[in-house]
């Protein structure tokens, strides 16, 4: 198996469904919300932990830009998708899933919209080449303070995700698991 298409109809990928799957280089879909709302059980189940590359109506996405009216970033959805290099998220995404964009070694900022009142665990682990993280202005959950480059969670003063260029606001009162892992 070297490519893989997975259809608009496809809701849940199971555990494990393209372990060993070593062959694989490109995974192509041809509607990006739905593929934002597959339910992957773990991340081999979703064939880019491997293939790495994702394909939207034939063209390679590099800049992700996720359509307006998609809620939810279901978890493992991007990872390991390493040819993304920028993300664009709209007002309407609420919550940004486990490991979304796990492995995105190629992304180098990100914006969080003041929409998002959830980011599940290692949601931007292993971004080695992430340099600039904003959270936007009047988000009730998450902040960025004082240009930080960080994901602070407001309430708790807990910063949960860090990249290079991250300075730790004396106001941060616990730094979180994984926050700066790879």
């Amino acid at each position: 198996l070297t490519s893989v298409t997975i259809g608009n109809s496809v809701e849940t990928i199971a555990y494990n469904a393209f372990f060993d799957c070593y062959r694989l280089t490109s995974v192509h879909i041809s509607d990006l919300a739905a593929w934002c709302n597959i339910d992957f059980t773990n991340s081999h189940s979703n064939p880019l932990s491997i293939a790495s590359n994702l394909y939207l109506n034939g063209e390679m996405i590099t800049d992700l830009v996720i359509p307006e009216g998609v809620a939810d970033i279901k978890a493992y959805a991007f990872s390991s998708c390493t040819g993304l290099t920028s993300i664009e998220i709209p007002n309407s995404v609420t919550s940004i899933g486990s490991s979304a964009f796990d492995g995105c070694t190629g992304l180098t900022s990100i914006e969080i919209p003041n929409s998002v009142t959830s980011i599940g665990e290692w949601a931007f682990s292993g971004c080695t080449g992430l340099t600039s993280i904003i959270i936007e202005e009047g988000n009730s959950k998450y902040d960025s303070r004082n240009n930080c480059n960080a994901i602070i969670e407001t309430g708790s003063n807990m910063l949960i995700a860090g990249c290079k260029n991250t300075i730790i606001p004396n106001s941060v009162t616990s730094i979180g698991d994984y926050a700066f892992y790879g």
